[in-house]
């Protein structure tokens, strides 16, 4: 078992480094980051993956017991985010992409708090079947579907920001430092197809699974109609861009529909069987 020390340190480092990066970048204004800010946000983005590290030891420690694999609710929103705050601190390291560092801080501090559920709310009971080749892939590409378009959300997030200071150009905020909106559209729709491709992968990959245990292609459930719903409304969205020049409004609103869909499809899901009806 995980000591409670990795805990409380990777819990103390995430808030210790999102302190660091929201005094350091977040509250400086493009003019007035100088030399010595950049070389010590340099350091902290490498400080980062110490707590990323500590994090996914927690994860497999309470994930793979035994033979088997434990994916609660906890484990599920744990591993999400974890794997959102790798590939956005991963992103880092890429020049164009540095100005969205942003949101390091307020990913840090989400992180510090999911490395904690699996101490607080934790599930030992074994998932069924997770010794085939097809759930384990499964999960794997749901895992990094989920990612990219929390990402995604969080990119829209960020347009919905920058939109506003065109229309308040005299107001101060934190996030004056952020790309062009240009910039950060054409960005979301390539974050967005990286998604949408995992996403079609996932429900693939569900289709063969569900062919290998139940014998049937598809087993009706609210997670699976959920998650269909999701990928039509991403599909929609690409298409609309496509053929329609969908941009804007438009898009961050489809975005951020298609995102919390797809909330409901997993964590909703997984939130109602085990919390309200205490089902596995």
């Amino acid at each position: 078992m995980t000591s409670i020390l990795t805990y409380l340190a990777a819990f103390l480092l995430y808030i210790l480094i999102g302190w660091f990066f929201w005094r350091n970048t977040c509250s400086q204004t493009a003019s007035e980051a100088g030399d010595h800010v950049l070389v010590k946000v340099t350091w902290g983005h490498y400080a980062m993956l110490v707590p990323l590290l500590l994090h996914a030891i927690i994860l497999y420690q309470s994930m793979f017991i035994g033979s088997g694999l434990s994916f609660g609710l906890s484990n599920a929103i744990s591993s999400i985010v974890w794997l959102t705050a790798f590939i956005y601190w991963f992103s880092g390291f890429f020049k164009r992409l540095q100005g969205l560092q942003t949101l390091v801080a307020p990913i840090a501090w989400a992180a510090a708090i999911a490395v904690l559920l699996p101490l607080i709310f934790p599930s030992l009971r074994q998932l069924e079947n997770t010794e085939l080749p097809a759930f384990k892939a499964h999960l794997l590409v749901a895992m990094m579907a989920y990612s990219l378009l929390t990402i995604a959300a969080l990119h829209a997030l960020l347009m919905t920001i920058v939109e506003r200071q065109l229309h308040h150009p005299a107001s101060r905020s934190v996030f004056t430092n952020l790309p062009p909106l240009l910039a950060m559209e054409k960005l979301l729709f390539h974050i967005i197809w990286v998604g949408f491709v995992l996403l079609t992968l996932t429900l693939m990959s569900g289709i063969v699974f569900s062919q290998e245990v139940f014998g049937q292609s598809l087993t009706f459930s609210h997670k699976t109609l959920f998650g269909f719903i999701s990928w039509g409304v991403f599909a929609a969205l690409l298409v609309g861009r496509q053929f329609y020049g969908w941009r804007g409004r438009i898009a961050i609103r489809w975005t951020l529909a298609g995102f919390i869909i797809l909330l409901l499809a997993y964590i909703g899901s997984k939130f109602v069987l085990e919390i309200i009806l205490n089902r596995y």
